[in-house]
């Protein structure tokens, strides 16, 4: 693929990252969110066309929808949902919530609706829907109207929001490091995120209580009769795994066809069980394996670098043994003294970050590295100054995870979470403990939160899909989801990356189709293999030819299938920003 840098450039592009707040990541890149998710309208009927709603019986939502105003949600159409705070009160306060869709793209051939949550939690579906759209596969954009929405708490729905001014949380958040070195930064952070909990408790207590999991899944169901669907057809990733599982749990009998992807182990989420010991001992990230994940990811970036020649990955050494003796000489340089403003805490926090999208994420980070390595200096990202200042909504994504999922109650216990984190997994472990310390003072407690039971006989079976190197959510984590539900199968991709959609398999793209339309399951153990490897150049990656059959068997990786070509000219900033950057070119042509 087309490369960012050469390995005698004086300047490369800096990928973009967020200064400060460990927490503004949780399982996906979600929280430097930009754009706003305006929603259409006052709730009311919709008046007609695909997917409309109307009022009766959907629980008083009823969808109006209007063309989204955004420009970057041009070609999707926007409207408010109201929905009751507390489900089991249902006259009481009530929430909005900004919704969004695209129309299927042929509408002859069109067969319903289709759900997608962008995970996070807190991640916005205004904004991700419109910047993923393109990795659907095209008969799911055909026939499908894609439906998605922020969630309650989140975006431009009734949010949770510490702070008056999106400058002022950006102020506040630009104050503290990724995660903090040494126990001077330790004891600024954890006060930081102690005084921020008070902040946010003072603004919206009753709010606080009512954004759990299961909340959402409730106005899930509610948007799903709002667009007159039966039973349900979802896509979720990363977080919105857990979502979908619980949604299929409260809702068996309306849990038609999902796909979970990039899986949250929901034990570990609820505190049981874990890499060792229970919720008592260990942080929620631990509990999920997220830094063993990032451990295993960053080995498999580093072999994959130092067997590709540096005109691919420009940080290679020439052998996998010696790509990582170079990083590890490399952290340790920084670990003593920064490189410029790329503090270790900062610089580790980005290298976590980038494995997330293999392309064009992973020569991000190649760059970075070999940039810090050499001392080239770093093009900081052009930031447009005529535009306002989105909210970032950090304290968004604490409020849903802090308040279901248990923490150690104490900042003095995340010392040594981190010491026996690091220990495991390497200097990226730093990040995934201190992520979940600002939940050590949060104030609420889900008022209602779904604890299971996870094995309900749901109308459909539910399709479970993760690659074998997730930097977020391991593979194992997939399996548990299966033992878990009642009926599952698992889809593995054999590659790199958090989540198939993010990480584009033909395979897994055909699978999906033929699930959504059909109800077939991939056959049992079926494997498949993503379109474009790490750091292949663009002869590796001939376009497929639209008769290929699907060659995913019972036990057999799919090596053989084609691969997509990679995009012309300057790729996008490769991660850092919620959602990533769209890569055009990476999925299969439209047959």
């Amino acid at each position: 693929m087309p490369r960012t840098a050469t390995a005698t450039a004086t300047a490369i592009r800096t990928p973009l990252t967020r200064a400060a707040g460990a927490a503004a990541g949780a399982l996906i890149l979600l929280l430097g969110a930009v754009g706003p998710a305006s929603a259409g309208g006052p709730s009311g009927a919709d008046g007609g066309g695909s997917g409309g709603g109307g009022d009766g019986g959907h629980g008083g939502v009823a969808l109006r929808w209007q063309d989204c105003p955004n420009v970057a949600q041009t070609g999707f159409e926007c409207a408010t949902a109201t929905v009751p705070l507390d489900h089991t009160r249902p006259g009481d306060r009530t929430l909005e919530l900004a919704v969004i869709r695209h129309r299927a793209a042929a509408p002859e051939k069109r067969v319903g609706t289709l759900f997608f949550n962008p995970g996070g939690p807190g991640g916005p579906g205004t904004v991700g829907l419109p910047q993923l759209y393109g990795k659907f596969p095209a008969e799911l954009r055909d026939r499908y109207d894609i439906v998605s929405w922020d969630p309650r708490g989140v975006g431009q729905s009734t949010a949770v929001r510490c702070f008056d001014t999106a400058e002022e949380a950006v102020a506040w958040q630009s104050k503290l490091p990724p995660f903090p070195v040494g126990e001077r930064e330790q004891q600024a952070y954890a006060a930081a995120y102690a005084d921020l909990a008070k902040q946010c408790e003072q603004r919206d207590p009753d709010l606080l209580r009512h954004i759990s999991t299961a909340d959402t899944a409730r106005d899930l169901d509610l948007l799903r009769a709002a667009v007159g669907e039966e039973q349900l057809r979802y896509w979720g990733v990363s977080y919105g795994t857990l979502l979908g599982a619980t949604y299929a749990n409260l809702f068996p009998e309306r849990a038609g066809r999902l796909v979970l992807d990039g899986n949250v182990n929901p034990l570990a989420w609820l505190g049981e069980g874990g890499t060792a010991g229970g919720a008592g001992e260990l942080s929620t990230f631990l509990r999920l394996g997220s830094h063993l994940g990032s451990a295993d990811t960053l080995a498999q970036f580093l072999d994959h670098c130092g067997r590709a020649p540096v005109t691919s990955c420009v940080f290679s050494a020439g052998t996998p043994a010696a790509t990582r003796d170079k990083y590890d000489t490399l952290i340790r340089r920084l670990a003593a003294r920064p490189a410029g403003d790329r503090t270790y805490a900062r610089a580790v926090s980005e290298v976590r970050g980038g494995l997330y999208t293999v392309h064009p994420g992973w020569t991000g980070v190649a760059d970075l590295l070999e940039a810090l390595w050499s001392g080239r200096p770093l093009l900081a990202p052009s930031v447009p100054t005529d535009v306002p200042v989105p909210y970032p909504g950090f304290e968004q994504s604490l409020a849903v995870m802090c308040a279901e999922s248990p923490n150690p109650r104490s900042p003095l216990r995340y010392p040594e979470l981190e010491r026996r984190a690091v220990a495991e997994a390497g200097e990226l472990a730093h990040w995934w403990v201190w992520a979940n310390e600002p939940c050590a003072t949060w104030p609420a407690r889900a008022a209602a939160p779904y604890t299971g039971p996870w094995d309900r006989a749901t109308a459909h079976p539910v399709l479970v899909v993760n690659t074998t190197h997730d930097p977020s959510t391991p593979y194992r984590a997939a399996r548990n989801m299966v033992g878990e539900l009642g009926d599952a199968r698992l889809l593995t991709l054999d590659g790199y990356g958090h989540t198939a959609l993010d990480n584009p398999s033909a395979c897994v793209g055909r699978h999906v189709v033929r699930y959504f339309l059909t109800g077939a399951l991939p056959p049992k153990d079926a494997r498949c293999a993503q379109d474009l490897p790490p750091f292949a150049p663009p002869a590796e990656a001939p376009s497929p030819s639209p008769s290929e059959p699907l060659r995913a068997q019972a036990g057999t990786p799919a090596g053989g299938l084609p691969r997509a070509a990679a995009p012309d000219g300057p790729l996008p900033a490769p991660y850092g920003v919620w959602p990533l950057e769209v890569v055009e070119g990476l999925l299969p042509p439209r047959t």
